[in-house]
């Protein structure tokens, strides 16, 4: 069994490595975007669990985690928030996993949801989209909006939205040590 400290330990390698890889074709790293959406979350005070979500969300996009980084070049999506969420499940509760799990859905959903949500997603967003199965159709949009963990999941889609910026400075993994390490529940 792991200590919390060395499951965060495990987690500061991914993003000291992969995590200076591309962020399928955006401006920034993979590293540089998890630390813009946590920072908006922790910039909206939302409760620890899900700033940690806003900071773990793409971790399905490494390798070192799961099989990650075929999304942009296949064919259909590589399930990075369900591998994501559930290789952090053995570590971090429900709170944490779910809206990662939820995420990718939620952008399906703000496309079905808000006519002009479309029009704010990246150039690398509206093809990840497609992949992704396209915005919901009105009762897929129903079952996701009765998911328990739906709404912190569109508030993390938002910050993942907007976690894109080269020219804002946010604080790295470090700063979020403490968080996670006090989330971690344990196998």
């Amino acid at each position: 069994m792991l200590t919390p400290q060395q499951v965060v330990d495990i987690l500061a390698n991914l993003f000291d490595g992969e995590g200076a890889d591309d962020y399928l074709g955006e401006d920034v790293t993979q590293a540089e975007h998890m630390f813009q959406a946590a920072a908006l979350a922790a910039a909206e005070q939302a409760p620890p669990a899900l700033v940690a979500a806003a900071l773990l969300h793409d971790v399905g996009h490494f390798r070192g985690a799961v099989h990650g980084r075929e999304l942009m070049a296949g064919e259909r999506d590589n399930r990075h928030s369900h591998q994501g969420a559930d290789w952090l499940a053995p570590w971090f509760g429900p709170d944490v996993t779910e809206p990662i799990r939820l995420h990718v859905a939620a952008k399906r959903y703000l496309c079905a949801a808000e006519p002009d949500y479309f029009a704010r997603l990246s150039a690398a967003s509206v093809h990840t989209l497609s992949l992704q199965g396209g915005p919901m159709t009105p009762a897929e949009a129903d079952r996701f909006a009765a998911e328990p963990y739906a709404t912190d999941a569109v508030r993390l889609r938002r910050w993942d939205d907007d976690a894109k910026d080269v020219t804002v400075a946010v604080p790295g993994f470090d700063h979020y040590r403490a968080l996670l390490a006090e989330l971690v529940v344990g196998p």
